[in-house]
């Protein structure tokens, strides 16, 4: 099977913990840490509630992605949201990230490496944004499983650069493949 190829559309970082990371033209991956300058970087948890639950937890939430397609899908819903404001550091294009298994590689640009580690659970501050957005994306399959559409996570293997319209290749896992769960 021939990896699939997408690309980035936009990049985001942010020093506190705030809700919304602000576009930039390039992002720094380091390795086993996450974003350069962002505030989940680090190789223990960072995310306050997870923090608060196990400070010593390994952070498997070192970048968020979100792929643009989910912004459309929004807007057609009535929703107004751009990259970089419900949390991501990278949005991406032409992936369909959710349908990924655990341990996939995204190489990004010319050297940066991340394995997806889960996906990303909806919080009430999606609603704080804009009303009715964390329901948004939340959804159920046929049989009634959750599906959670605000992205994955994922950790870096490799450091390097990440910039708008850089590409993006998926390498998939040995099978069997574990489906993405919350991280």
């Amino acid at each position: 099977m021939s990896p699939s190829i997408g690309e980035v559309v936009a990049v985001s970082v942010s020093d506190t913990h705030t809700f919304s990371k602000q576009n930039t033209d390039a992002i720094h991956l380091v390795k086993g840490l996450g974003v350069q300058g962002d505030a989940h970087l680090g190789e223990t948890v960072k995310h306050r509630s997870r923090v608060a639950q196990d400070p010593t937890q390994p952070n498997l939430r070192q970048v968020h992605l979100i792929h643009a397609e989910l912004f459309e899908e929004l807007q057609d819903s009535g929703f107004q949201v751009s990259p970089g404001q419900i949390g991501e550091n990278i949005t991406t294009r032409g992936i369909s990230l959710l349908t990924l298994p655990t341990g996939a590689i995204l190489r990004i640009g010319e050297s940066a490496i991340v394995e997806i580690t889960g996906l990303r659970n909806p919080c009430p501050q999606l609603n704080r944004f804009q009303k009715g957005l964390m329901d948004a994306l939340l959804d159920h399959d046929a049989e009634g499983n959750l599906i959670r559409k605000a992205g994955v996570m994922g950790i870096v293997l490799a450091g390097g650069e990440v910039r708008p319209d850089d590409p993006i290749q998926v390498e998939l896992p040995a099978l069997p493949h574990r489906p993405l769960e919350r991280v």
